[in-house]
């Protein structure tokens, strides 16, 4: 067992729990809580081999990732998602920013479905 399995365990029991791997290195989302480090490979494989929600961004265009991560919602951990319309200092569910992230050209593993939307959604 490694050292990171109870905090993918809570990120799995979080609702928008996930990792997310930059040139930084890594945050794994969980609950109301983040935890950083530089061990990228061992927790994304862990992550991955566990089910969570990965996305890697390290081999897409800086600029592309900046853009991303300065101009577009923010994921929504353990709290509910924002109404329609979004902006930057949105959150919104999971899904939407690993897609945004995915077509950008970002390694992407087990994503999401897409939400249903409501009337309630804008």
């Amino acid at each position: 067992m490694s050292h990171y399995a109870d905090y993918i365990e809570q990120a799995l029991a979080s609702e928008g729990g996930h990792l997310q791997i930059g040139r930084g290195g890594f945050s794994l989302h969980f609950g109301l809580s983040t935890l950083s480090g530089y061990d990228c490979d061992t927790i994304k494989a862990e992550a991955i081999e566990a089910g969570l929600p990965v996305y890697d961004s390290r081999k897409v265009d800086f600029g592309v990732v900046a853009k991303l991560a300065c101009s577009g919602p923010m994921i929504a951990v353990g709290r509910t998602a924002d109404p329609k319309p979004w902006n930057a200092l949105s959150f919104v569910p999971l899904y939407h920013v690993m897609d945004a992230y995915r077509q950008a050209g970002a390694e992407v593993y087990h994503m999401p479905p897409q939400p249903v939307e409501t009337d309630l959604d804008g």
